[in-house]
């Protein structure tokens, strides 16, 4: 008994406990609004019970970890400068700071045009994970919270549904046509989707250098399949409902059951977490447009303006708030983190030939 006190002790420190109550507090709020928007659970269908459970399992670590990343002095200091100069006088001017963020979502998140600069093929096979799963979550969580569900119709009940959204009829909906078709095989749309970025993402993965150089399984390789055993599971129901009659179903249920709830708690533990950390890099454009017509932080070794003076200021101050000293030793040279990307390449290679020619001479 001592020993299991000591250990609950021990992992019971290791808990950021501010970080413990945000996510409570956030996590409660999730499951009022489950309650509320199923009216009283009145439209919460019991049989996705499991879906729920891993849902507010998942938010709660969700919420934890994120509450967590912003008490880090970098993240609390971007935070707090993007939200900063997102309402500042000076850029509502003309709406600029609404047109900032619209050309910042548009570019960062929608079309993710850095991922295309590094190759097509890779921003193809990302897309389509990002439009999948997106396409998933948006059908999958109202579903299991019970905030949309489906009656018959009340004119023609063998010929429509009533589509309602959080207890009030919004739409009635032909069960024959295209539209209707699409509503009902949205899944399937995900799956088809999801399964051939993943192929895209996989063969880099093995096939570039690059990539199998750095990458780790439970970092890299476990999302993917995770994400591919979904789908395909998920493609195994619709083939066993439309075209076996329902053969295995109740297997394949099961099993896809738990690989959506697996997938749920990765979530907040690996590589996808960055769903929920990829806004704030629009703060960035914020630091830009604000800083544009001022003078930029120029690269003693290259000489070239590189990014906002106050961006790299900010940068020098969390870096002292985390006793970090990259000056140079005894003066000489520029410090580390005052020199751009492509002039910390050229010091480099100055350092490795210095190295080189003294080896040989």
């Amino acid at each position: 008994m001592r020993e299991l006190a000591d250990t609950l002790r021990y992992f019971a420190g290791q808990l950021h406990w501010p970080s413990v109550r945000n996510a409570s507090l956030l996590t409660a709020l999730l499951v009022l609004a489950i309650v509320v928007g199923s009216r009283n659970l009145q439209n919460f269908d019991a049989a996705l019970v499991g879906y729920t459970y891993a849902c507010v399992a998942a938010a709660f670590a969700v919420f934890y970890r994120y509450s967590v990343w912003l008490t880090k002095p970098p993240t609390k200091k971007f935070w707090r400068r993007g939200w900063q100069l997102c309402f500042q006088p000076a850029l509502w001017k003309n709406l600029r700071s609404p047109r900032i963020l619209g050309e910042a979502v548009t570019r960062k998140l929608v079309v993710q045009d850095f991922v295309w600069r590094r190759s097509p093929a890779r921003w193809l096979g990302h897309m389509l994970i990002a439009a999948g799963c997106l396409l998933a979550f948006a059908i999958t969580f109202p579903l299991v919270f019970g905030w949309i569900h489906f009656e018959m119709g009340a004119v023609e009940p063998d010929h429509t549904y009533i589509v309602s959204v959080f207890g009030f009829h919004v739409h009635e909906l032909p069960l024959a046509g295209f539209f209707s078709w699409l509503v009902f095989h949205g899944l399937v749309v995900a799956s088809f989707m999801v399964i051939p970025g993943v192929m895209i993402v996989m063969y880099r993965r093995m096939m570039e250098e690059g990539a199998t150089a750095v990458q780790r399984f439970s970092r890299d390789f476990l999302p993917l399949i995770l994400l591919f055993v979904v789908s395909f599971s998920g493609l195994l129901l619709w083939v066993s409902y439309e075209y076996l009659e329902g053969y295995f179903f109740t297997a394949l249920a099961q099993f896809h059951a738990w690989s959506v709830i697996a997938l749920l708690l990765y979530l907040p533990f690996g590589k996808l977490f960055h769903i929920f950390q990829r806004p704030a890099s629009l703060g960035v454009s914020y630091y830009k447009a604000a800083n544009a017509d001022k003078d930029p932080a120029r690269c003693p070794v290259t000489g070239e303006a590189f990014a906002p003076k106050m961006q790299t200021d900010d940068l020098k101050e969390v870096l002292g708030e985390l006793d970090f000293d990259y000056s140079a030793p005894d003066g000489k040279g520029p410090a580390w983190n005052e020199v751009s990307p492509r002039g910390k390449r050229i010091l480099i290679a100055r350092a490795h030939s210095i190295a080189r020619k003294h080896k040989f001479d």
